[in-house]
C-alpha cells in the first residue's frame, strides 16, 4: 500500500470520528469530541470492506499538543502551592499498590489468567508500556492488549458522564476552554509548537516513559511559569487532538471478534468495578484531608492513560498541575515497578 493510500485511509477514519463528534454534540452528550469520535469510529471498524486505518501516526504530534497544553497550566501563581500539594501526592503510593495487588488478585483468581498476564493486566499504566513488557517476559500480549484497552475504554467514556450529570459540570463541548486561534499570537504559538517538538525528541532519545506527553509538557512548564510564552494551544486544536485519540481508541478492538469483544469487556468490568471502589476511597480521603475541589480530586484519583486524563482535565477547566502530577508519580511507579517484579514472577 503506498503512502498516499495509507495517509488517505487514516484521514478517512479521522472524517468518521468527527462526524461523530458531530452527532454527539447535536445531541448534547458530554465530552462529544472525544466519545463520539470514540463510538463512531467502534462501529466503523466492525464493517471490514471499510478502507480505513488506525491513525496511530497522529498520536505522537497529538500527544505533543496535549503536553504543551498542560504545560501551560503550570503559571507562576499556580507554583507557589505546588508544595500543597506533597501530602495528597503521598496518597498515589499506596492507592497504586493496592490497585496492582487487587486487580492481579481478581485476573489471576477469577479470571484464571497466568500470574506474569495477571499482574501486566492489573497495572494502572499504559497499554503500549504494559504490552512491550509482556513481550520481553513472555506474557500473554493479546489478552493485555484487550484489557488494557477495556479498561481504558470504561474510564473514558464513563468519566465524563459522572462528572456531566452527577457533579452537573457542564462539559458539552459547546464552549470554548482555550482560546480560538483567531485570537492566538502566531508566531509565539508557532516558537512554542517547536519547542515541544524538540522536547519530545528529546525525551524519546532518553528513553523517558510517555515520552511525547512528558518532554514537550516539561518544556512548556518551563517556558510557561518563567513568562517567557503565554500563549497556549488553540481550541481548534484540542478539538483535533480529541477526535484522533477517540479514533484511535475506537480501533482498540479491530480484527477482534465480537464474542471475544464481549467477553474480555465482560471481565474488565468487574476489575474497572474494583478500581472504581479503591479510587472512591482514596478521592474520599484526599477531598476530606486537603481540600481540593472535588472534581480534580476524581481526576487526579482516576486510573486512566495520563493523555486521557489530562485531556478531559483540561476540558472540565480543572486543576491540571495537581491532577498532572499526580499522574506523573502514579507513572513513575507503575513504569519503575513493572519491569522489576514481571520477572521475577513465576
Amino acid at each position: 500500500m503506498s503512502t498516499i493510500q495509507t495517509t488517505f485511509r487514516m484521514l478517512l477514519a479521522l472524517m468518521i470520528g468527527a462526524i461523530g463528534s458531530i452527532v454527539f454534540i447535536y445531541l448534547s452528550l458530554p465530552l462529544p469530541w472525544l466519545l463520539g469520535a470514540i463510538f463512531a469510529s467502534s462501529i466503523a471498524m466492525r464493517f471490514e470492506n471499510l478502507p480505513i486505518l488506525s491513525p496511530k501516526p497522529f498520536s505522537a504530534p497529538a500527544r505533543i499538543l496535549i503536553g504543551l497544553t498542560i504545560g501551560s497550566a503550570f503559571t507562576p501563581e499556580i507554583l507557589q502551592f505546588i508544595d500543597v500539594y506533597f501530602y495528597s501526592l503521598i496518597l498515589v503510593i499506596p492507592y497504586t499498590i493496592i490497585t496492582i495487588i487487587a486487580g492481579m488478585y481478581y485476573y489471576h483468581k477469577y479470571q484464571g489468567f497466568d500470574k506474569k498476564t495477571a499482574y501486566l493486566s492489573s497495572m494502572p499504566g499504559g497499554v503500549i508500556e504494559m504490552v512491550i513488557i509482556g513481550e520481553e517476559i513472555k506474557a500473554n500480549i493479546s489478552k493485555i492488549t484487550l484489557v488494557q484497552s477495556s479498561r481504558l475504554f470504561f474510564i473514558v467514556v464513563s468519566l465524563p458522564f459522572v462528572i456531566q450529570y452527577i457533579f452537573k459540570v457542564d462539559i458539552s463541548g459547546n464552549k470554548l476552554i482555550t482560546i480560538p486561534i483567531t485570537q492566538t499570537n502566531i508566531p509565539e504559538f508557532a516558537a512554542l509548537a517547536l519547542l515541544g517538538i524538540i522536547g519530545g525528541v528529546v525525551a524519546k532519545k532518553i528513553r523517558l516513559s510517555a515520552a511525547y506527553l512528558i518532554g514537550p509538557m516539561i518544556v512548556s512548564i518551563a517556558v510557561h511559569s518563567t513568562g517567557v510564552i503565554t500563549t497556549s494551544v488553540p481550541d481548534e486544536f484540542l478539538k483535533f487532538v480529541q477526535v484522533v485519540f477517540g479514533t484511535i481508541i475506537g480501533f482498540t478492538f479491530r480484527g477482534v471478534k465480537l464474542k471475544t469483544i464481549v467477553k474480555t469487556l465482560v471481565s474488565t468490568f468487574g476489575h474497572f468495578i474494583i478500581l472504581m471502589i479503591i479510587s472512591a476511597v482514596f478521592i474520599t480521603i484526599a477531598y476530606y484531608s486537603f481540600g481540593f475541589p472535588i472534581i480534580s480530586t476524581l481526576l487526579a484519583f482516576s486510573p486512566g492513560g495520563q493523555a486521557e486524563i489530562n485531556l478531559i482535565a483540561i476540558l472540565v477547566v480543572a486543576n491540571v498541575p495537581y491532577i498532572t502530577l499526580h499522574h506523573i508519580v502514579r507513572l513513575f511507579i507503575v513504569m519503575n515497578l513493572a519491569p522489576i517484579f514481571a520477572r521475577k514472577i513465576k
